[in-house]
């Protein structure tokens, strides 16, 4: 099976972006859900986050994903997270609402 990850990574920032509804899944849900079990389990603080995410990448991969371009979308991913947070502390912390 061929995953196409450009598809996975292109999105239009609307309301009705598939990519953009899957980030608010993460950030509003699993995110607060992976702080949570963190502490209850007394884990490392963000270690969910780090294994859960290289997990799922691993599972990408069983999929037929090629390693290199899962590195190049994650480089991708966190080149668009650097500059949010960087756009995030010039204007005073992260928008709020939808994404």
């Amino acid at each position: 099976m061929s995953i196409d990850i450009e598809v996975l990574l292109e999105h239009d920032h609307s309301d009705d972006c598939p990519i953009c509804r899957t980030t608010d899944v993460v950030a509003f849900t699993l995110m607060p859900a992976a702080a949570s079990w963190e502490q209850a389990y007394e884990l490392p603080h963000l270690s969910v986050a780090l294994h859960g995410a290289a997990q799922f990448l691993g599972v990408m991969m069983q999929e037929g994903a090629d390693r290199a371009d899962l590195e190049n979308a994650l480089g991708v991913l966190l080149d668009d997270i650097e500059e949010q947070i960087a756009e995030d502390r010039t204007l005073g912390g992260p928008t709020q609402g939808n994404a």
